[in-house]
């Protein structure tokens, strides 16, 4: 088969590549569309692989060609999206259903071949099947929903109260839609891009604030009756906005980071004073798995991508490409602020 494999730093070959074959309690995947994800740049321009070479490629949709001995849930045919983490299944955590925390786990794109691919090949388990009203641009953006709904369960959102979700990327629009199919009183999405406020808007976001602008913080404080958030998501990973969750969080705020910092993070003892002084609840979030395995962030995210009620839009997406363009898009990130949006590698009948 053809793939797009990584074989040394900054250097990706569109090239022939063993077709993986299945075997019992496997299913192959003719990949329709693989989605560029952040963590993956790294992996491509700052030698952040695991080895070479290596096909990357982990948010991914396609159609089920084969089954393995023993798969009873899956059939040739189906659409699917592929759930990208390989649990041991074993330690206490697994076992506990706390997948994401797995010491022992492998994962799809980094430790084993990905979906950057004609084919790919993965446990039944990690095969979650779509209608086929949903795209296959929907179906690769399966995970980016599935770690925004996971940021909810994390945080023990409840309907009915203020939700402030920071950062406008691919995760920050699916929390606020996930908050608002939960039953929120309202939801304000903080960005500094108007692009960005503008697809939340469209979205359903009840309130956007541009947090360039002066004022922005009266602005939210007004929207909430002067109490403050009592739900506060991060999803952007950004020092500023890690200091914004702990200004805007009411007293007894529920506040999730989802976004991963990549930069020092610090807290002057004022700035920390804010949780001791209103009391709220600080947690992570990391990936999107829950029991059983791969989890309700998935199954729910089938459900409400066929419903509509979670929305796809085309903002979702900066550019499509062949997947033997592959190493043209990943040097897109190389330009800072150029892409805004998701890259997908499609391949082409």
């Amino acid at each position: 088969m053809k793939a797009a494999v990584v074989c040394a730093n900054e250097d990706v070959k569109y090239m022939d590549y063993e077709e993986p074959q299945v075997g019992p309690g496997l299913v192959k995947i003719k990949v329709k569309a693989s989605g560029i994800c952040g963590s993956d740049i790294p992996r491509v321009l700052h030698n952040g692989v695991h080895f070479y070479p290596i096909v990357l490629g982990h948010e991914f949709s396609g159609d089920v060609v084969e089954i393995g001995e023993g798969v009873t849930t899956i059939k040739t045919g189906d659409r699917v999206s592929g759930a990208p983490l390989i649990p041991c299944m074993k330690c206490d955590d697994c076992q506990n259903g706390n997948f994401s925390l797995c010491r022992h786990y492998s994962f799809i794109g980094s430790r084993q071949q990905g979906s950057n691919a004609e084919y790919i090949v993965i446990p039944e388990q990690n095969a979650v099947t779509f209608d086929k009203s949903i795209s296959y641009e929907q179906g690769a953006m399966f995970e980016p929903s599935t770690v925004a709904l996971h940021g909810l369960f994390q945080n023990d959102y409840k309907g009915g109260e203020y939700t402030a979700v920071l950062g406008g990327g691919t995760i920050g629009m699916f929390t606020m839609q996930w908050s608002k199919i939960f039953g929120a009183k309202k939801v304000v999405v903080f960005d500094i891009s108007e692009e960005r406020l503008a697809l939340a808007k469209r979205l359903g976001a009840d309130e956007v604030i541009n947090t360039s602008l002066e004022g922005y913080k009266e602005k939210a404080m007004e929207l909430t009756e002067g109490k403050g958030f009592a739900f506060v998501f991060e999803t952007a990973g950004q020092i500023p906005t890690m200091h914004m969750a702990f200004e805007l969080a009411s007293n007894k705020a529920s506040v999730c980071f989802i976004g991963t910092p990549h930069e020092n993070l610090s807290f002057t003892p004022a700035m920390w004073e804010n949780m001791n002084r209103k009391e709220f609840k600080l947690t992570g979030s990391w990936m999107s798995y829950s029991s059983p395995f791969p989890g309700k962030e998935w199954k729910l995210t089938a459900h409400y991508f066929a419903t509509g009620q979670l929305k796809f839009d085309p903002g979702f997406i900066f550019k499509k490409m062949p997947m033997s363009e592959a190493q043209e898009a990943f040097q897109m990130f190389k330009t800072p602020g150029l892409v805004k949006g998701k890259v997908l590698l499609v391949n082409e009948e």
